[in-house]
């Protein structure tokens, strides 16, 4: 049977893991009590009349006329306390009405007990207030959502046919692109008249609120950070686009969030536009300078809305686990504590538990009732089993034929790479007189293979990690549940891919080991990345669909940066392309050879000796590094953050040390070497302190662990410190190029593919610390579901 204290954390939500019970420290303070009692109990007989008498004394009294009423109290009696805020609620506090074996250690108990529920009752509260304000935002949302709708629908009715092509049937409103969503006004101005009217803490607040405190300052400070930032950034957009125009009796603005190029590309041209010719037009002619919603911008509003709708559920979905985990956490340790100490204290505080505000509030049920009936009205066509297929998803079951079919194809490719290098080094080709034809044209695409499946391996380990350590990975890539690879998916793939590539390898190498020429055989290759290739992009049902095509999107993305929007899952898997430059210089080597017919004559250096395909092959050095500048940059145009302009240096640093790099291969003189040396040194370091510092959170020097963070994911601090040193070695790479060191009777090209490892090892071994970081600032800010853009919002006439 699995103990409460393990069900407990693995139910739990992670980013909220502060704000829950403290299970295991009330565990820790019945274990002191159960010891001190065990050592009481082992006293000399000297003191067992001393101890009688006292029970004895206590028992007359239990039975006396003047006792009914500690009879009545039991145990315990549980005090319950106004605060001095109203958004901290009532404060319990409780007092020992027995003598205990050691009422020291019992009082401890309790006091911590009642820290945890004043604790449990604040965050509660606070949380549900957050998700009360945004639903009545998004009911409003709603109705602006069905005026429009209706408003459009009446106006196509009464235009005529030429009328409605030519203004495209639609109404004069506001359209103003901003990038993060703006919350309606009167939840702006409610907060910020919530901020002026809260009231200074009283001097005399007893140490159960003080403790208390802590959690409704990082709320409210998120709160009111997230204002003022929102504050900020619409000041800052509606300088570009700040029109408000009068639909339907009200002053509205919509808010499309600048997320593909079109718009980005349409709000550039439209505020240059306006900058430049519209002036005086704007004045004199009113009308000219309206934009119109039609069909197409109401869709994409309303699937805003109803992604906001979601992630409301979402939240109120686990602010009642939150309720129910907690209140059972409750019931668990009252039990402990009645067993080890004989009292009956458990129905006496869980009666105050009960009745407490956490337990007893019933408005998120409600809301959550509003919430599906909403939902099934409007986006589930009065379909209830449509709209649980959004609010709830079903999770995907593990099935146990994949872990078969993970171990059947990891035994296959263990024998078929076992023959394939014992084939290999009977041949002699990865020595240094190797056949130079085999490492040229057929080694590049073993290489390339070899480097992307090992990164996606390390990938599924990563995840492993991360759900061990519980960090909320899918949250943080914001991943459907239903759809995401998990970590037995990733292994499969990779071993049914790499048992695909070493046994065609293997195959290309009989023939060639038999006497076959390679004008005969050299189509293999070329079929098998033809055949990856279209497996990618199939159009089918089939071989993980939706996350292939997640992939494709989220190389787009990077491709076309800056202008998508940058989330944390582009950025991310920008960086990891960073890692897999060689790859990238193979692909595009294998893709050169193929597509210009070099393979039909051997001419494997045609595409180092034609000066586009050579620079294009210099270009692929440098753009990840590029694409990952351009994401800085376009998410320092949309926050406004300092930090990611200090990003960009880091990664312009890397372009200049990889420009050296490629110009001392092409002229291998001291004063290249010299140059190398410098700009590679300076890229390190740079690297190293964002690594540590920014991507990590490490290197805190006023921290309770010294030169990390105060939070760890992981108990052993040794752990931490070896990462670093690792992290350090393993930037340390580029030393090759200047050391030239190779294996010995190795071919040059096998030592590139062992060092290209090394930075695909190093780049998984930087993920987990990366996710773990972004998880504890997460955490930091109890920040468990998305928040969502809205559409819509209404201004006054002043504004």
């Amino acid at each position: 049977m699995v103990k409460f204290s393990k069900q407990f954390e693995g139910q739990l939500v992670p980013e909220w893991k502060e704000a829950f019970v403290d299970y295991w420290q009330l565990k820790k303070d019945i274990k002191k009590i159960h010891l001190l009692s065990t050592d009481n109990n082992s006293i000399p007989n000297t003191n067992q009349q001393s101890s009688l008498s006292n029970t004895l004394f206590s028992s007359l009294r239990r039975f006396s006329l003047f006792s009914h009423e500690h009879k009545d109290h039991g145990v315990i009696e549980v005090h319950k306390k106004l605060a001095s805020s109203d958004s901290k609620g009532d404060l319990y506090e409780t007092k020992l009405l027995e003598q205990f074996a050691d009422s020291d250690a019992a009082n401890e108990f309790f006091a911590c007990l009642d820290l945890q529920l004043n604790k449990v009752n604040q965050f509660y509260r606070t949380k549900e207030k957050e998700f009360l304000e945004r639903g009545e935002c998004l009911k409003k949302q709603m109705e602006i959502l069905i005026e429009l709708k209706s408003a459009l629908k009446q106006q196509r009715n009464k235009g005529s046919a030429a009328e409605d092509q030519k203004e495209d049937a639609s109404i004069s409103c506001t359209f103003s692109c901003e990038e993060e969503s703006i919350r309606d006004k009167t939840e702006e101005e409610s907060m910020r008249d919530k901020t002026e009217q809260e009231p200074a803490q009283d001097n005399t607040v007893d140490e159960f609120e003080s403790n208390d405190v802590q959690f409704s300052d990082i709320l409210k400070s998120d709160e009111m950070g997230k204002s003022m930032r929102m504050k900020k950034e619409d000041g800052k957009l509606r300088t570009l686009s700040g029109r408000v125009f009068n639909c339907q009796g009200k002053n509205l603005r919509i808010n499309i969030p600048l997320t593909t190029p079109s718009r980005t590309l349409s709000a550039i041209s439209y505020l240059v536009w306006e900058d430049l010719v519209n002036q005086s037009s704007k004045k004199c002619d009113p009308e000219g300078s309206k934009l119109h919603i039609n069909k197409t911008k109401l869709h994409h509003a309303e699937k805003m809305i109803k992604h906001a709708f979601i992630e409301l559920y979402k939240g109120l979905g686990y602010l009642k686990t939150y309720r129910n985990l907690n209140m059972l956490a409750f019931v668990k340790i009252l039990k402990k504590f009645d067993k080890v100490t004989g009292k009956q204290a458990l129905p006496i505080y869980l009666k105050v538990v009960e009745s407490s505000y956490f337990n007893s509030s019933d408005k998120v049920m409600k809301l959550e009732d509003e919430v599906e009936d909403l939902f099934t009205k409007h986006f589930a066509e009065e379909d209830r089993r449509k709209t649980m297929k959004y609010l709830k998803p079903c999770q995907r079951k593990e099935s146990h034929t994949v872990t078969f079919f993970i171990g059947l194809f990891t035994g296959c490719f263990v024998v078929l790479f076992a023959g394939y290098v014992i084939m290999a080094h009977i041949a002699g080709m990865y020595r240094r007189q190797s056949d130079t034809i085999y490492m040229e044209t057929v080694y590049p695409v073993l290489s390339m293979f070899s480097l992307l499946f090992l990164h996606f391996f390390l990938y599924g380990c990563n995840i492993v990690m991360w759900r061990k350590a519980r960090i909320n990975y899918s949250f943080i890539f914001e991943l459907v549940p239903t759809k995401e690879l998990k970590y037995r998916d990733i292994f499969l793939i990779c071993t049914v891919s790499m048992t695909a590539v070493v046994g065609v390898m293997f195959v290309h190498l009989s023939l060639v080991a038999k006497g076959y020429s390679y004008t005969q055989v050299q189509d293999i290759p070329g079929l098998l990345c033809l055949l990856f290739l279209l497996l990618l992009v199939c159009p089918f049902n089939i071989v993980y669909k939706s996350s292939r095509y997640r992939f494709l999107q989220v190389i787009r993305n990077i491709i076309l940066s800056p202008l998508y929007k940058v989330v944390m899952l582009d950025f991310f898997m920008a960086d990891q392309l960073c890692s897999q430059v060689p790859m990238l210089r193979n692909l595009e080597y294998v893709a050169c050879y193929y597509i210009t017919g070099s393979y039909k004559t051997q001419d494997y250096g045609y595409c180092m000796r034609t000066k586009h395909y050579r620079d294009l092959a210099y270009a692929v050095s440098f753009l990840p590094y590029y694409w990952r500048a351009m994401q800085c940059a376009r998410r320092w145009f949309d926050e406004g953050q300092t930090s990611h302009l200090v990003n960009l240096g880091k990664y312009v640093s890397a372009m200049l040390a990889a420009g050296a790099k490629v110009a001392y291969e092409k002229e291998r003189s001291v004063g290249w070497l010299c140059l190398l040396v410098v700009m590679s040194s300076g890229a390190t370091v740079y690297q190293l302190y964002w690594d540590f510092v920014k991507d990590w959170g490490l290197l805190q020097f006023h921290s309770k662990n010294p030169w990390l963070r105060n939070e760890l994911m992981v108990r052993r601090k040794i752990i931490y410190y070896f990462s670093m040193g690792l992290n350090l070695v393993l930037r340390l790479a580029w030393l090759q190029t200047v050391l030239h060191s190779n294996f010995e009777g190795v071919d040059y090209r096998v030592t590139g593919l062992f060092l290209a490892a090394l930075e695909v090892i190093r780049r998984g071994h930087w993920n987990f610390y990366r996710l773990e970081n972004e998880h504890l600032n997460n955490a930091g800010k109890f920040r468990a579901v998305k928040t969502v853009p809205l559409p819509f919002h209404e201004v006054d006439d002043e504004d």
